[in-house]
């Protein structure tokens, strides 16, 4: 297994509580959303992953949507989180941080090297 395929399984399983987590500060429209998350050392490698979470997000009750249109600017679809999406990921966050926890403990120690 290379390592792009490596970071794009981890990816997968991420992407939506970072999601949640950058509209945790204010809500954003979709295009900010993927720059941020492109700026963020490669956390996201396609733009066309994020609309379909963004929808999948939103069917969940995580998020809502808004279509702004300000003078002068095409309209912008805004993403905020909801009182369940905060709570989906501060639930999530306790849930990375064992988990995290454990997988650093597996890969960093001899446990996790034996038989090699």
């Amino acid at each position: 297994m290379t390592e792009e395929r490596h970071l794009t399984e981890l990816r997968r399983g991420v992407l939506g509580p970072c999601v949640l987590a950058l509209l945790e500060s204010r809500p954003h429209f979709g295009l900010e959303l993927v720059r941020e998350l492109a700026d963020a050392d490669g956390l996201l490698t396609s733009e066309g992953t994020v609309y379909p979470l963004l929808n999948r997000l939103r069917d969940a009750g995580l998020v809502t949507s808004e279509w702004e249109a300000n003078e002068g600017e095409r309209p912008r679809r805004y993403y905020e989180i909801t009182p369940a999406g905060k709570e989906y990921l501060s639930s999530y966050r306790v849930s990375w941080e064992r988990f995290s926890h454990t997988v650093d403990g597996v890969l960093g120690s001899s446990v996790g090297r034996r038989g090699k």
